[in-house]
């Protein structure tokens, strides 16, 4: 599928009626799915009992470990292995670059904190630009300033590493060297960098993490003006949209994505996150993968990316409780829309009032490649406890400390102490609900 192609499908997919969407999502998932059980050595094992005329409840679920433990077979293209991608990505230089020029290689550890590795085709990135390009905005006139102020577009994520956002807009940047409308500016560094990378380059849009944002809202050094700002990577609390909608006077919107399952749903002028079901199937289910009626909340969801063809994510599980509406909206969509528990991981504050968003932290421990999982518990405005699983706990521990002290330091905050726990990472006893970064002071 060419650039032109996927883009025309996604035009027409916006405007298509409810019995169009459903016979077109069938469609689709038909054709991945014989071209996964032709190429895949995984898919051909786990769908030999599958027939022709399966339903998508017959398919086995996929998830994150499974995925990972047979990762080689996982993908349709046996040219391409762990081993040649551990040496690709060794070198920081590839980000945004194709490994044999076919596919871009992402990196995210995601909510369970199990690390895991994604590979993009060339429709499953012309298919991303088709969705940015017709739904990222929920509103019409923010669409006209942005596009009259020059699309000059500020992200505030991770500058390093090979996780999606940086390693899209690195591709972008090769792609069209020549364009300076686009910036990502480095979560992790100091806030008066941030801030005058900021203001020099007075972006139209904003994006970035909403506890980032937050933080950033406080410094009356920042001076732009975007025309919208569109939130991503965590939960847009109603707190945290009005703040940002007072101080910087625009509109504030956010959008359901991840890198497994690319953009799964986008905002409408209503609010509401409206399911990109032409490119996706989202599966509200219970914790034994029993679907839930529209209405209830799930306690996971499964995904099924029609997109992506080098690594087929077929009924994968995600961890993000939805409820998934099927009533008619006010905007006149035909898509059903969802609600969302993000990740809802606190803001560490320290003293002197210095405060550091969870997303910096997360993407720091993130990079301590030892590490499977990991969860950071402040204990006081100067202790923090790591808790982690690791093949050797105490190499990784070292790695992580040496790691966020030098972060803390380059923050001002010199007096922290940060002590390795005998406990592993664990959800909330109450809740169930898992917090990589959170404040407990009991």
């Amino acid at each position: 599928m060419s650039l032109l192609s996927a883009m025309l499908k996604t035009y027409r997919g916006g405007n298509a009626d409810r019995e169009i969407m459903v016979r077109l999502q069938q469609r689709r998932l038909v054709k991945l799915v014989r071209y996964a059980k032709a190429n895949s050595r995984f898919y051909k094992k786990l769908y030999a009992d599958i027939s022709d005329d399966f339903r998508l409840e017959d398919l086995p679920t996929t998830n994150k470990l499974e995925m990972m433990a047979n990762f080689d077979d996982f993908l349709t293209d046996s040219h391409i292995t762990m081993s040649r991608i551990n040496a690709f990505t060794s070198d920081l230089e590839n980000i945004g670059r194709m490994i044999d020029g076919k596919y871009l290689i992402f990196k995210t550890s995601g909510s369970t904190g199990n690390p895991a590795v994604v590979l993009y085709d060339k429709q499953s990135i012309d298919v991303s630009s088709a969705v940015a390009a017709f739904r990222t905005f929920a509103r019409r006139e923010d669409y006209t300033a942005f596009m009259r102020h020059g699309k000059k577009t500020a992200g505030v994520f991770a500058d390093y590493g090979f996780y999606l956002a940086c390693g899209m807009s690195r591709y972008l940047q090769l792609k069209m060297p020549h364009k300076h409308t686009k910036i990502t500016v480095d979560v992790n560094a100091p806030e008066e960098q941030i801030i005058g990378q900021l203001n020099e380059f007075m972006p139209s849009m904003l994006s970035g993490y909403p506890s980032i944002l937050s933080l950033l809202a406080d410094y009356d050094e920042l001076k732009i003006r975007p025309d919208v700002i569109i939130t991503g990577g965590e939960l847009l609390t109603d707190g945290i949209r009005k703040k940002l909608m007072e101080r910087f006077g625009c509109y504030v919107q956010t959008h359901y994505s991840c890198t497994e399952g690319g953009e799964i749903a986008c905002e409408c002028s209503n609010g509401h996150l409206h399911i990109n079901e032409d490119w996706v199937i989202v599966e509200p289910v219970d914790k034994d993968n029993r679907s839930v009626p529209c209405g209830v909340r799930s306690d996971k969801v499964l995904i099924t990316n029609l997109s992506n063809y080098i690594q087929p994510f077929i009924r994968y599980e995600l961890t993000d409780r939805v409820i998934v509406h099927n009533e008619k909206c006010g905007c006149g969509r035909s898509t059903c829309w969802l609600e969302i528990e993000g990740r809802t991981d606190d803001i560490l504050k320290f003293d002197n009032d210095v405060q550091v968003a969870p997303m910096s932290l997360y993407k720091i421990l993130e990079e301590v490649k030892s590490i499977r999982r990991f969860q950071l518990v402040q204990r006081t405005a100067k202790q923090l406890e790591l808790r982690i699983i690791a093949e050797d706990r105490n190499e990784a521990f070292e790695e992580a400390k040496r790691d966020l002290m030098l972060f803390f330091g380059n923050k001002g905050i010199s007096d922290v102490e940060i002590t390795l726990s005998d406990a592993t990472p664990q959800a909330h006893k109450t809740s169930g609900k898992f917090k990589h970064i959170y404040v407990d002071y009991s």
